[in-house]
């Protein structure tokens, strides 16, 4: 099984360049033609029609134009801004402050009934303390080289986190043993974490699932950090950005490997002494 993260994302874009290419096509007209007719070099053209180069607005407007389409314009733009928000650049997500991005969640947290996420490396976003979170944040914000707000954007991250213990709502969370042990922030904020993700992991809504390292003939390797919102948005976290995937069938794809890195974890006593161990790690 080989998840591709960026496919939905390239072939919302390829669609748009589709159907420009249909319209310089019924129209009538070559490659160097429309480029003539639209004022920019040939090449541009074809970029855009290989799904290399994303048009802007005015592009498909008076691509449309030339080809005599003008009403098929707002719809094209409408599809082309879609499929640049599909993959966004943390450095473009986070432009107003971290802050600001973990509030953009808000309404998403809330209409979301079943959470599914699979992290190999971190505690998942929606049970960090905010020591842990201003510590990621902090550390992501001088990767990005953006201004750091880290200590208000953790604290929003706790306050949209609490839907988790709202009603109509349920979190299954699997963790690689692995990532309970990567230190984010002093000991005791990371034995207040792991305090906290015992605390949490006992929720009637939430399902706390540890990968153990020892695992032996694992079915799936580890994948990407990825959240599964119901079954009808995947939002994977890469080092450079974050993919959010609408296609049925790769959101399908996710939720088989979920359900076979489920099939991998412990749960309940077993999960919890996994959680103690890297409490008492700490020293």
């Amino acid at each position: 099984m080989s998840i591709s993260p960026s496919s939905s994302a390239q072939a919302a874009r390829e669609g748009v360049a589709r159907q420009l290419r249909e319209l310089r096509q019924d129209a009538g007209l070559t490659v160097t033609q429309l480029a003539a007719k639209c004022g920019w070099h040939h090449a541009k053209t074809s970029r855009i029609e290989n799904a290399k180069t994303p048009p802007s607005a005015r592009d498909i407007r008076d691509w449309c134009d030339t080809c005599q389409a003008p009403q098929q314009a707002e719809d094209l733009i409408a599809a082309s801004r879609h499929a640049e928000t599909l993959y966004t650049e943390w450095r473009r997500r986070a432009r107003t402050g971290l802050r600001q991005l973990q509030d953009s969640y808000v309404q998403l947290y809330r209409s979301t009934r079943v959470f599914r996420v699979y992290s190999p490396t971190l505690i998942p976003g929606l049970v960090q303390t905010e020591g842990y979170a201003a510590a990621l944040l902090s550390a992501n914000a001088r990767l990005l080289n953006i201004p750091d707000d880290g200590a208000e954007a953790a604290a929003a991250r706790v306050e949209r986190s609490r839907v988790i213990r709202e009603p109509g709502h349920r979190c299954l969370l699997l963790i690689e043993e692995s990532g309970l042990h990567y230190q984010l922030g002093d000991p005791d904020s990371m034995a207040a974490q792991l305090g906290h993700l015992l605390s949490v992991g006992a929720l009637p809504t939430v399902s706390l699932g540890i990968i153990p390292t020892a695992t032996r003939e694992r079915v799936l390797w580890p994948q990407e950090v990825f959240h599964v919102y119901d079954d009808t948005l995947v939002s994977v976290e890469l080092l450079s950005a974050q993919v959010n995937i609408t296609q049925p069938s790769e959101i399908e794809l996710y939720l088989t490997a979920f359900e076979q890195l489920r099939g991998m974890a412990v749960y309940g006593a077993m999960a919890r002494a996994l959680v103690v161990k890297a409490i008492d790690a700490l020293g």
